[in-house]
């Protein structure tokens, strides 16, 4: 007998020398006596459990939160007598621990799955044993431990918890930005944003997590792109299946602005409606929507009385559609606290009639066709930015199906106004009117045209008349019939140039008769003996003598030179007087000029000479000096001066051009003698080369009025030309050597 029961001892101990030789030494359940029992002895007297659980946090491993369990039970002899049964339930599993006492001989071999033997041993001292258990790693949850015996049972519960950082956060909404910022150092926490729309669930499709490492920064930035009242932010460590920590920062606030809600949303169509969807729930928001009729030149015009019914299925919005006007320009506008987003849904194949329009007399005529059977209205309408407000009577017709010939005509008592035209199916009734505003400018075109075609054509025939009264001498508004004399007195090429500019207009234009030494230097020409046969004062004295005695006007041509040659000239005269016996007074010899008694100061002389050799010294490289232009000035200036003596110089003119020469260069000597610059006063000298042959022919002064007229503007025009070819001629010193 002593032998069976030694056998079957040591075959228990063999048992549980296999089942734990797995395990870490600090892992096995191990049962000892304990003295005294830590207050076990009082606990049995009160009555409470004789299980303990606690727990420390074991080292991080990278895997998911977890807590390490130790587990402690005590037992009295007798509770050891009753086979004692220790069941651990927690997250990842049941395990049961069965104590016995080493002399104990029950069938202890029939352990089943997930069962541990556990001996007490009872070398120590002391009335009580102590059962531990200390590898118990349970994650976030609850682990219990249960006393099972024949006299009691009881259990322990303890919760392993699942930490959550704490964070603060920050918003910036110009920006859409949100700063989150991570409490107390720690570990690394990851952080997003997401919609919170059903419960507690936070979506976050399109936010990828941002790592924050306390120990580097605590800062993260998140950017939205759109800000939502929904808008949420989560913070939880990086282990898996970590527990959020969720802060909505406009969950008891109201946003600035709501814009963004309406761009994130989104529209369906069904058969049934309208559905309009929204990263949050509608419930939170007030969103309405109503029709409004789009055009191409206009904004989308509001439909009055078009508000849809609505209806909220899982968050959304569901806005009844069954009984409206489905043309692709019947919009839909979603509002929200003032703020609107349009959307145009229906398709041109969802439209059963269709409304054109042409022009009438004085209204509108609209064209109607409908693939169902119903009656419409039409009614005049003054476009406002709240809508089209009706004006006067509406106008109905019935339009049978397919029917294309049915036509209503709408009076346009508003022209003024410009109106628009609102047209509806109002039997059986559909909800939405159409606005079709007619382009009255359009009917004016044509009118527009005309006018435009009667103007050009009259505006160029005023354009080729006048061009054709000037190159033909104005058809005899501008003529000049008697000859002129052009007398040059410089040899500069500015100046040779401007002279022949002017010959030219008044032969070319005024088909004047026009002498002048530089254009007879040859043998003979049309006009008579040239230069060359008579030579240049014989010539000169012939022309003066013709030119006058047949009425016409002697010009000479005053330069800085001519004023040069007069000075050199009044002092010969001068030097000659004084040597035939004249007595004149020294200070005063160079002051008198002429025999006419003109006086001139030695600083007017002196500025003439410099700008006459400051010229020469410009031009001296350009051309040679002429045989003929100073003998012929020196034979104009005698000729003058003895019809000046002789009191009959109305037919002379002097004549200088603007930055060429001065008024002030002329001798004080010719201040009788009417003075032109030219081109400003080039009008003046056309009147007054015409003007003898217009006031001898001139009737009443009504009767000359338009001819008038028309010289006075001719003589603008011929000025303007002379001053472009005055620009054009002077800057080429080329083109006044060929001429």
């Amino acid at each position: 007998m002593r032998c069976g029961r030694l056998g079957t001892a040591l075959a228990l101990v063999s048992l549980v020398t296999l089942v734990t030789s797995s395990l870490p030494l600090e892992c096995v359940p191990g049962c000892h006596k304990r003295e005294g029992g830590r207050g076990i002895q009082r606990d049995h007297v009160q009555g409470v459990c004789p299980v303990e659980l606690s727990s420390v946090r074991p080292p991080a491993s990278g895997g998911t939160y977890s807590e390490r369990i130790t587990v402690r039970v005590w037992m009295t002899a007798e509770d050891l007598r009753q086979e004692p049964r220790i069941e651990i339930l927690s997250a990842t599993g049941t395990m049961v621990l069965l104590p016995f006492r080493k002399r104990q001989t029950k069938s202890k071999n029939k352990r089943q799955e997930g069962e541990t033997w556990v001996e007490c041993s009872s070398r120590a001292g002391g009335s009580v044993w102590e059962l531990v258990y200390k590898c118990l790693d349970a994650e976030a949850g609850t682990v219990t431990a249960s006393y099972n015996a024949a006299s009691r049972s009881c259990g322990v519960n303890y919760t392993v918890p699942d930490p959550v950082p704490d964070f603060d956060l920050s918003v910036n909404h110009s920006s859409k930005s949100i700063a989150v910022t991570v409490g107390a150092p720690g570990d690394k926490v990851k952080t997003r944003w997401c919609y919170r729309k059903h419960g507690k669930a936070c979506v976050a499709e399109d936010s990828p997590p941002i790592e924050i490492d306390p120990s580097v920064s605590p800062f993260a930035l998140l950017n939205l792109r759109y800000l939502l009242p929904c808008v949420c932010v989560q913070v939880y460590y990086t282990h898996p299946d970590a527990r959020r920590h969720v802060k909505c920062p406009f969950r008891n606030e109201s946003l600035p602005d709501v814009r963004d809600v309406l761009r994130s949303s989104k529209d369906t169509l069904y058969e049934s409606g309208l559905k309009w969807s929204s990263p949050c729930s509608a419930r939170e928001l007030n969103v309405s929507a109503s029709l409004c009729w789009r055009q191409h030149q206009h904004p989308c015009t509001p439909v009055p009385n078009s508000t849809l019914q609505k209806v909220e299925q899982n968050g959304d919005l569901m806005f009844n559609t069954a009984a409206l006007d489905k043309h692709p320009q019947m919009c839909v506008q979603f509002s929200l606290q003032g703020s609107n987003n349009i959307s145009c849904p229906f398709s041109r194949d969802m439209s059963s009639w269709e409304v054109s329009y042409g022009p009438g007399r004085h209204a509108v005529i609209l064209y109607l066709t409908s693939s169902v059977p119903a009656t419409f209205s039409a009614q005049l309408c003054v476009l406002t930015p709240r809508g089209c407000a009706p004006e006067g009577h509406v106008h109905a017709a019935a339009v049978e199906s397919n029917s294309s010939g049915t036509a209503i005509r709408v009076p346009l008592h508003l022209l003024a106004e410009q109106p628009c035209v609102q047209v509806w199916q109002s039997d059986p009734a559909l909800r939405g009117r159409r606005v079709l505003c007619p382009d009255y400018a359009h009917y004016r075109r044509g009118v527009y045209a005309v006018a435009a075609v009667v103007f050009a054509v009259v505006v160029s025939f005023l354009g080729v008349l006048i061009r054709r009264l000037t190159k033909s001498g104005a058809s005899g508004w501008l003529c000049i019939q008697e000859p002129v004399l052009l007398v040059c007195s410089s040899e500069q090429s500015a100046h040779i140039s401007a002279v022949c500019s002017l010959a030219s207009i008044l032969q070319g234009e005024l088909r004047a008769t026009v002498h002048m030494a530089l254009w007879s230097q040859g043998s003979r020409t049309q006009a008579g003996p040239g230069v060359a046969d008579l030579g240049p004062l014989p010539w000169l004295y012939g022309q003066w003598g013709a030119v006058r005695k047949a009425g016409g006007k002697v010009l000479i041509i005053w330069s800085p030179e001519a004023t040069e040659t007069y000075w050199k000239r009044s002092e010969e005269r001068a030097s000659v007087a004084e040597g035939e016996g004249a007595q004149p007074e020294r200070s005063g010899t160079r002051a008198k000029v002429g025999e006419g008694g003109g006086r001139v100061g030695k600083h007017e002389k002196k500025v003439a000479g410099e700008r006459v050799k400051s010229r020469g010294e410009k031009d001296r490289t350009q051309r040679e000096p002429s045989a003929v232009i100073a003998p012929v000035f020196t034979a104009a200036l005698a000729c003058l001066e003895a019809v000046l003596q002789e009191g009959k110089g109305q037919g002379v003119a002097l004549v200088y051009f603007q930055g060429l020469c001065h008024r002030r260069d002329i001798p004080k000597t010719f201040k009788g003698l009417p003075r032109y610059c030219l081109p400003q006063d080039f009008r003046g000298l056309i009147q007054e080369l015409v003007g003898t042959r217009r006031q001898a022919g001139s009737g009443g002064p009504g009767g000359r009025r338009w001819p008038r007229l028309v010289s006075k503007a001719l003589a603008a025009w011929l000025a303007h030309r002379l001053t472009r070819r005055l620009q054009a001629l002077q800057g080429s010193p080329r083109r006044a050597e060929e001429l």
